[in-house]
């Protein structure tokens, strides 16, 4: 079992930079994948970025790549997404999740989620 609890969303206005964290209990954080997921009103949650066990692999989303990072700290337990450059359209509730498999952008293939956080980007 694992819990995960986001943090670090708000408002902000276009083109500024926001750093979500995402911290898991448990001693087994390094044997899961941990992705980035979104979910806009009225729209279905949608992949943003996944990084392997180690953090030497990543993929992301096309509409994100180049202006978000994730990286994680398997000490603290910890997953990480920059955000820079923010535009409107990433406002959306952001959720952190965990998964066994290997890197997948699907959300079928993530067992436990955080309660996510919003992220409100103004024009």
């Amino acid at each position: 079992q694992v819990q995960l609890v986001e943090a670090g969303g708000g408002l902000v206005q276009a083109g500024g930079s926001l750093r979500l964290s995402c911290a898991a209990s448990g001693r087994t954080f390094n044997r899961y994948i941990m992705g980035w997921f979104r979910q806009a009103p009225g729209k279905e949650r949608e992949f943003v970025a996944a990084i392997s066990q180690s953090g030497i692999s990543t993929v992301y989303a096309d509409s994100v790549k180049g202006r978000f990072t994730i990286s994680r700290d398997n000490v603290k337990n910890t997953v990480y997404l920059q955000m820079n450059s923010l535009k409107p359209e990433d406002t959306a509730v952001y959720y952190c999740a965990a998964g066994s498999s290997s890197l997948s952008i699907n959300n079928y293939e993530y067992a436990y989620w955080g309660q996510g956080t919003q992220v409100t980007v103004s024009s």
